[in-house]
Formats: C-alpha cells, sequence, structure tokens
C-alpha cells in the first residue's frame, strides 16, 4: 500500500532524512519510530504530499506522490502533530467542511460524517464547539477528519502527545480499530504506544532507516547474549570460579553485593542459554543460589541501541543482507 525507497530531503547542506527506504502491507499498522529530531514529522510531510522530496520516490496506492498528488492526497488521511482544527465551529460543522473540501459528494456526506464520529466516539459531541472540548477529544476530532472522506491510508504524526494516560488509551485503542479497514502508519516517539499498538516497526535515527521488523522480533534479537541476574550468597572468587567453568559465560559483572551475599549479572555468548549449566554448577559447588532470571530486552532497550550507537543492532533490517 505504501512504498517508500531512497528518499531524501536535503535543506542547503543538511540531510532532514537521507536514503529512507521502507514499506507498509494493506491493513497493518506501521510504527515510525525515532527520537526528536530524527526525521519522522518529515518523511511524513513527504508522504502526504506537503512536502517535496529532494530525491527518492514515495507511492501510496500505486501512485507516486510528486507526479499524482491530487490522486494521493484522496487516498491519505493525515493528522499532523498539531490537528488543523477551527475551534468556532462544532465538530459536526467541521467535519462536514472537512469533507467537501476532500471531494466527497453531498449526498455522501452526512453517512461519511456519521461513520466517523461513531468510529471517533464523538456521536454525543457533534453539536459541541470544538474550542469547549479537552484536548483528548480535540485530537479524536483530528483523527475524524483523517477519516472522513473513507481513506486507505491514515498517516498519524504524534497522535498521543500530551494527553493524559487515559486519553492516550482511548487514542490508542481507536488507532488499533482503524486498521485492517485502513492502513495506518503511526508516528511517535513514545515506545509503548509503538509495542501495544504496531503490527511492525521502523526506526529511524539522523534521517536514516536503521531497523525494519515487528517489536517481538526486534526485542528477541537484542536479547541473544544477554544473559541472566542472579542473586547468590558464597565466596566472591568461588563464585567467579564456577561461573567461569560454563563454556558460553561471556562476562560477569558484581551489581551489588555485601556478607557473601551478591547480585551479579552474567553475560551468555551469542544465541546460547546457559541457564541450566550456570545453576548446576553453582549448586553443584556449594553456591547459595536465592535467584534466577533471564534478561529480557524491551523495546526501549531496543531503540536506545539502535539510536545510540553508530551502527544498528545486527541483522535488524529485515531482509537485508549483513554489511
Amino acid at each position: 500500500m505504501i512504498e517508500v525507497e531512497h528518499l531524501s530531503k536535503v535543506y542547503g547542506s543538511t540531510a532532514a532524512i537521507e536514503d529512507v527506504t521502507f514499506s507498509v502491507e494493506a491493513g497493518e499498522i506501521l510504527g515510525f519510530l525515532g527520537p526528536n529530531g530524527a526525521g519522522k514529522t518529515t518523511t511524513m510531510r513527504i508522504l502526504s504530499g506537503y512536502l517535496p522530496a529532494s530525491r527518492g520516490t514515495a507511492k501510496v496506492a500505486g501512485f507516486e506522490v510528486h507526479e499524482n498528488l491530487m490522486a494521493v492526497r484522496q487516498k491519505i488521511g493525515y493528522l499532523p502533530e498539531t490537528p488543523p482544527l477551527y475551534p468556532e465551529m462544532t465538530v459536526q460543522g467541521f467535519l462536514n467542511f472537512v469533507a467537501q473540501i476532500k471531494g466527497v459528494s453531498a449526498g455522501d456526506r452526512p453517512t461519511r460524517i456519521q461513520t466517523a464520529l461513531e468510529k471517533t466516539g464523538l456521536v454525543d459531541k457533534r453539536k459541541t464547539l470544538i474550542r469547549k472540548l479537552s484536548k483528548g477529544y480535540r485530537q479524536r476530532v483530528g483523527i475524524a477528519q483523517a477519516i472522513v472522506h473513507d481513506p486507505p491510508v491514515i498517516i498519524l504524526d504524534e497522535p498521543t502527545v500530551g494527553l493524559d494516560p487515559r486519553q492516550i488509551i482511548e487514542v490508542r485503542n481507536l488507532i488499533k480499530q482503524l486498521a485492517g479497514d485502513h492502513t495506518v502508519i503511526l508516528s511517535t516517539h513514545i515506545l509503548p504506544e509503538v509495542s501495544m499498538t504496531c503490527d511492525r516497526v521502523t526506526i529511524i535515527n539522523r534521517g536514516q532507516v536503521v531497523a525494519t521488523n515487528t517489536p517481538d522480533q526486534l526485542m528477541a534479537q537484542l536479547n541473544r547474549g544477554l544473559g541472566y541476574e542472579l542473586d547468590v550468597e558464597g565466596n566472591w572468587n568461588a563464585i567467579e570460579q564456577c561461573l567461569n567453568l560454563v563454556e558460553d559465560v561471556q562476562s560477569i559483572e558484581q551489581l551489588s553485593g555485601s556478607d557473601q551475599r551478591y547480585r551479579i549479572r552474567v553475560i551468555s555468548q551469542s544465541e546460547t542459554e546457559p541457564g541450566r549449566e550456570i545453576a548446576s554448577v553453582l549448586v553443584r559447588n556449594g553456591v547459595g543460589l536465592y535467584e534466577m532470571r533471564r534478561m529480557q530486552a524491551s523495546l526501549e532497550d531496543v531503540f536506545l541501541e539502535l539510536t545510540t550507537e553508530e551502527k544498528p543492532v545486527e541483522d535488524a533490517i529485515e531482509g537485508e543482507p549483513e554489511a
């Protein structure tokens, strides 16, 4: 449904994005994730036709954005970070105005407006002036204007920024309900939004894509070689000697300890699971083992790994060979 190939945007000598490539399948929710200033909004604006690219191509529903701008805009519903609302209009009046601008015929407008109101939970607010709505409801109006013409593609730029926890949950559930009938790109730097909402993730850093995969696969990949945290009791030298007997143990780090009681981190070799051997050798040598748990990477760990290191996590971009 969306194909972006080698997309770049240059301002003078500064590249806002460089050689960005990714795709989104029909009915999929793609999380477009990156730190502030990484190039997320620039990419969204190019996709929605609000900004021309310097190089590369972007296609929406088979139409190239630069060559078929009006056709693309009919296929896209766009919610910028700050929703373009008219505070003195009622919710229904505003949606009617937007539907008219977006070319919805007069006969279809009542149905389209009613559907948008129902999907966004705004039926009871249809006669309310937008300026009297809470920020959460204004965000719903922003989403309603993006879907009122029933586009196959919806682009949401930071849709939950500034919302309270309850409003975030409501908007998150709304976005999940849009999937299937619509293809959704969700641009954000809020990690829980991605892990709880999106089918796949594209991570961008400093204007370049550094990973594309499912959240689970990205986290599983980083888990390789992370190891274990242990709570043990005994002589420290003896504990180290025991753990060094395990072939797949790469390193041992003491996190805290006093009176022969230690919390330690054991890092294993990549793609190994020496947990059973670690526990066995400790118990066999009289070391007290109070707790042992596998260290699991979170999406936050993946994000930090990919956006703070010069090189991405190995094999992070699906389908790409190793460099």
